[in-house]
């Protein structure tokens, strides 16, 4: 379709009036209905059809600040094209502006290279919640050396609280994190520090609770396919597309971010001549300023970056393999990686382990060469929304790792952020926080049973709750607290250890950041080797050479080995106090060549 034929759908303020939209089929009385403050109807008007399954209406003296519905059919139904939906995802829609006082300009264009992105959810990252909160806790990122602050989802779900990933009012953002217009004074306020800011968008799915899209057009699904979470979007159909669409051009353009996180590319299953992971990096591309797109994609297929476009996609078998060598768990799909050094360096090689070979986690052949792929379109982290809070207590890597937990987190941020690779920070991170990131929803008591009880099923092929006594242990998401728990304590980063950890990450960012050779993002500069505990990651350039000498082990490392790794070079920094070339466990060594700056 057109955008003749498919004008804006939802709301639309235009002098002084406002244009009410729906697309819907089967459909014979269209209405919109505008309620007052106290829930009450206070007008009802009919919409005419346009044909192609568009009713509209102009409303004159209608603006900004109007709650409304829908009523198809006499049934009345929230928008969900609604640009906010402050009583929930069930209640009115309110009319809102796209118009904002943008202080700071179009947006922060970020070289590749030159990204080091920060994921944060907003309910937990600060103790209100908010974006406003969110927005004076921006100065410590900037201290911190990111250049990328990725928001969790942000699109409207069931509950008060939630990951976010169960959205289904995707024009809306959530309301109690704040307003439209607070959400946009949190991107400019940030492009204002320099930061560029990434949303993380959902199009593989809806959440089970407050998606109204079927009920205006069974055209939206179909069951012909269908993914972990019930019939999947039709993507066939042209009101789908635009959809999808629509709500990508409506982040980049009206919020101004900077770029989109898809969220489960695999799980996008879309049959049309033209996948819309293309069409959404030709949107993206097509900007001014220009925009990227991130994918999370299980597959470790290069065609994302080669053929669909999009700017980079994460790369999760660093994380596997770093997360086994510093904790030993081998459980669920972690007993598809080995660890130790040895395999760290290959899938540095690599880009990303499994490049063919089959995936002992479900017996199939998994993934293709990343060769020739940039270095910074592969992003690497020790840490994520994911890997956190899928842990059954939401427990960070520190904390998995045991007694030797906080040198192990050390020396890993060190191979991080000395890779060419993007590295991806998680909140918290970067002091070691001692608050987990647990899954906690908000749904309706009924939703909420089953929503428990499937969490706590999810783990009993694991050794540790293979006895439902031992999954009852399991945080409860549905109970407050595992909400509460989850927020960040920030009074941490000026207590020990936690503020050893947050000055070393600033160092290693920092080194990252300005060192002439580390700022090269090349993977034919690059090689790793590892035997036993011992890693060992060259890097050079034009500029010259740098090493990373890493003990992933408790045992320290005779000093003739770790001297021979180091060759006699400057130390550039340690994540240890030492001198000399010892390296006991859980060390890692930067260094330069001798004579260079």
């Amino acid at each position: 379709m057109s955008d003749t034929q498919f004008p804006r759908l939802g709301a639309e303020v235009i002098k002084g009036a406002t244009r009410f939209a729906v697309f819907t089929t089967g459909k014979r009385a269209c209405q919109v209905r505008l309620i007052d403050d106290s829930g009450e109807v206070r007008a009802t008007h009919p919409l005419t059809t346009r044909g192609s399954g568009i009713f509209e209406a102009t409303l004159p003296g209608v603006g900004p600040g109007t709650l409304y519905d829908f009523v198809l059919d006499e049934r009345r139904l929230p928008d969900p094209y609604a640009r906010f939906l402050p009583h929930g995802v069930h209640g009115p829609a309110m009319v809102v502006t796209p118009e904002h006082e943008w202080r700071h300009g179009d947006g922060v264009t970020l070289a590749a290279a030159a990204r080091i992105i920060y994921e944060l959810h907003v309910g937990t990252f600060t103790p209100e919640g908010t974006y406003a909160a969110a927005t004076r806790r921006l100065p410590a990122l900037v201290d911190l050396g990111v250049t990328a602050v990725e928001l969790m989802p942000v699109a409207s779900f069931a509950g008060r609280w939630g990951w976010g990933y169960d959205g289904v009012a995707h024009f809306a953002p959530h309301a109690p994190y704040g307003t439209p217009a607070e959400l946009r004074a949190f991107v400019d306020r940030a492009h204002g520090h320099g930061l560029a800011v990434v949303l993380d968008v959902v199009y593989n799915h809806f959440g089970p609770a407050g998606n109204y899209l079927s009920a205006f057009s069974a055209d939206y699904f179909t069951s012909e396919i269908r993914n972990a979470w019930g019939d999947a979007l039709d993507f066939r159909h042209p009101a789908v597309r635009r959809y999808v669409l629509d709500n990508a051009r409506m982040w980049l353009t009206e919020y101004r971010f900077d770029g989109l996180r898809l969220d489960a590319t695999h799980a996008i299953a879309d049959p049309s001549d033209r996948h819309i992971v293309a069409e959404l990096a030709e949107l993206a591309h097509g900007l001014t300023p220009q925009k990227f797109l991130v994918a999370e994609d299980e597959r470790n297929d290069p065609m994302l970056v080669r053929e669909l476009g999009v700017d980079a996609q994460w790369a999760d078998d660093f994380h596997h393999v770093a997360h086994v060598t510093a904790t030993g768990e081998r459980d669920g799909y972690y007993a598809s990686y080995a660890p130790g050094a040895a395999t760290i360096a290959e899938t540095i090689r690599r880009g990303w382990l499994y490049e063919g070979q089959v995936y002992p986690a479900t017996g199939k052949a998994r993934g293709k060469p990343a060769a020739g792929l940039p270095a910074e379109s592969l992003v690497y982290c020790l840490q994520n929304h994911d890997q956190v809070g899928n842990r059954a207590f939401g427990d960070r890597l520190w904390q998995a790792a045991g007694a030797e937990g906080m040198r192990a987190a050390r020396a890993l941020a060190a191979v991080l952020l000395f890779l060419p690779m993007t590295p991806m920070l998680f909140m918290g991170e970067e002091w070691a926080a001692t608050t987990p990131f647990q899954y906690f929803t908000d749904h309706e008591p009924e939703l909420g049973k089953l929503l428990s009880r499937g969490r706590r099923e999810e783990f009993k092929t694991f050794k540790a709750f293979s006895g439902p006594a031992a999954r009852e242990r399991i945080p409860d998401p549905q109970a407050p607290e595992t909400f509460q728990r989850s927020r960040l304590e920030w009074r941490e980063r000026e207590l020990q250890p936690h503020a050893s950890m947050l000055a070393l990450y600033k160092k290693l960012i920092a080194l990252r950041r300005t060192d002439p050779v580390l700022r090269a993002t090349t993977r034919d500069r690059l090689e790793a080797e590892g035997n036993g505990s011992l890693l060992i990651v060259r890097r050079w350039s034009d500029a010259g050479e740098r090493v990373l000498v890493a003990n992933l082990g408790p045992a320290a490392v005779a000093p003739d080995v770790a001297l021979r790794a180091l060759g006699g070079r400057r130390t550039l920094l340690r994540t240890e106090d030492g001198a000399g070339h010892m390296l006991p466990g859980w060390t890692a060594v930067i260094a330069g060549a001798e004579g260079e700056p």
